[in-house]
Order: structure tokens, then C-alpha cells, then sequence
């Protein structure tokens, strides 16, 4: 089975294909969708250049999960928005993700950044360099691309997939893919 876990951020969207088995578990590809506004440079509205910034995450995604054949979607469900700016941003990317795997029928599941750290370290609340060390003690350090910003959202993604793993509807369907 092949799995699509991500840590959905506008700014920078971590994500990695996970192949599960009965040998275990294999990190095939993962990285970082890093998009900036340019609403200035650009001259054009906030608006727009938040549509842009989404359409630039949906069609990276769409790339890996036709790549790779993804057959279900885990995600860090975004929390704790500081501010209006900050929940539309929650709600856009919480949209993509939603539309990719309605439009594609691949099912998703949804899951607490202390849920995953719970799972994880053992505890809800951890720094990112803990969640990063922990992750690569787990599954080796293949992943790591010594970009602070693209290993703090990959590692937070994999730590989806360290929850995500005992979903009991996961391994159903795991278990009727072999």
C-alpha cells in the first residue's frame, strides 16, 4: 500500500510516500512545498496570489500521488490560528487536501500534531529538533536535506504516518492490498 502523509502548511507543506508491508515500512520520496507570497512583487491582490500559492501546492501533489500511485491520504489536521489571516490559511489548506482526495476517492484520515508526538515520544509537546531525532532514529536519515525548514516539516509529516500507522482502517486495507 502506498501512502501520501503530510504536514499541511501554506508556506511550507511537508509530505512523504510511505510503501507499507508485510516486510515494513519504506520512505520512497518525500519533501517540502515552499511557496512565498508575491502579492507585492507581483502587483496583484492578496486574493489572488493565495489561489496561485494553493494551485501550486495541488498540482505538486497531484504530481507524487500519479508518481507514486498513493492509495491513502494521512494528514496533520492545521490547529491554532492566531489571527483571521491565519484561518483562512487552516481552511485553504485543509480544502486542498479535502478536494484532492474526494476528486480521487482515496480516503484520508486526520490527526493531532499531540496525537502524533503522543505516539511518537511519548508525550504531546515536543520541539521540532526532538520530533526530527526521533523520526530518524526510526526511519534512518534518507530523508534529510539539511534545510531546517524541509526537515521540520517532513519529520512532522512522518510523525503523522507514526500515528496514522494504527489506524485500524489503514491496516484493513493494508492487509487487503497483500
Amino acid at each position: 500500500m502506498i501512502i501520501l502523509t503530510n504536514d499541511p502548511s501554506i508556506g511550507g507543506w511537508g509530505w512523504a510516500v510511505i510503501k507499507l508491508s508485510s516486510m515494513g515500512t519504506e520512505i520512497i520520496e518525500s519533501g517540502c512545498i515552499k511557496t512565498e507570497s508575491e502579492a507585492k512583487k507581483r502587483r496583484i491582490r492578496k486574493s489572488d496570489d493565495l489561489i496561485r500559492r494553493l494551485d501550486e501546492i495541488n498540482h505538486t501533489l497531484l504530481e507524487v500521488i500519479e508518481k507514486h500511485k498513493v492509495e491513502w491520504f494521512l494528514c496533520e489536521a492545521p490547529h491554532g490560528s492566531q489571527n483571521a489571516a491565519g484561518a483562512k490559511m487552516i481552511g485553504a489548506v485543509t480544502g486542498v487536501m479535502s478536494a484532492l482526495a474526494a476528486s480521487l476517492e482515496i480516503p484520508v484520515e486526520w490527526y493531532s500534531e499531540g496525537d502524533a508526538k503522543k505516539h511518537l515520544l511519548n508525550k504531546r509537546s515536543a520541539s521540532k529538533q526532538e520530533t526530527i531525532d526521533c523520526i530518524i532514529k526510526e526511519y534512518g536519515d534518507g530523508w534529510v536535506t539539511n534545510v531546517k525548514y524541509k526537515d521540520e516539516a517532513v519529520a512532522d509529516a512522518l510523525a503523522v504516518y507514526h500515528v496514522g500507522r494504527e489506524s485500524p482502517a489503514l491496516r484493513y486495507a493494508a492487509n487487503q492490498n497483500e
